[in-house]
């Protein structure tokens, strides 16, 4: 009988491997990003996509400040349409060229904390204001 079960379940168990190895094909990872939110987001700068892995703490901080701005100009002005929330990366780059680019890995870290910082505290905020315009 304990012999018939252990059969049965490994029938079972090679029954359902075409099923888990379709599921997992339609599982890969792609790098192509869509939004259900202003999906009309400017792409990040090319030379941010192409940075070395080594110096990807680079990309990071300018993510950050893009971030942080984006959340308190929201605040700010109290409006959260998608040109507001998601602008042009235009200065989030120009504060990492002028205040950051020269400066060492661990002072960038200790800035992307900072910003962080500065977004989580804009973030409910900025949530309220683009749950209400539906931008969230």
């Amino acid at each position: 009988m304990r012999q018939a079960q252990h059969l049965a379940l490994a029938a079972l168990a090679l029954s359902l491997t075409p099923t888990f190895a379709v599921a997992e094909r339609n599982l890969v990872p792609t790098l192509d990003r869509s939004f259900d939110v202003c999906p009309d987001r400017p792409a990040e700068p090319v030379w941010m996509q192409e940075i070395p892995l080594r110096q990807a703490y680079q990309r990071v901080l300018v993510q950050d400040i893009y971030r942080a701005q984006n959340l308190e100009r929201v605040v700010e002005i109290g409006n959260c349409d998608c040109a507001t929330r998601f602008p042009s990366w235009d200065a989030a780059e120009a504060v990492f060229w002028e205040s950051y680019a020269n400066n060492e890995r661990w002072d960038m870290l200790q800035s992307s904390d900072a910003y962080n910082r500065r977004a989580n505290a804009a973030r409910p905020a900025a949530q309220a204001i683009c749950d209400a315009a539906g931008n969230w």
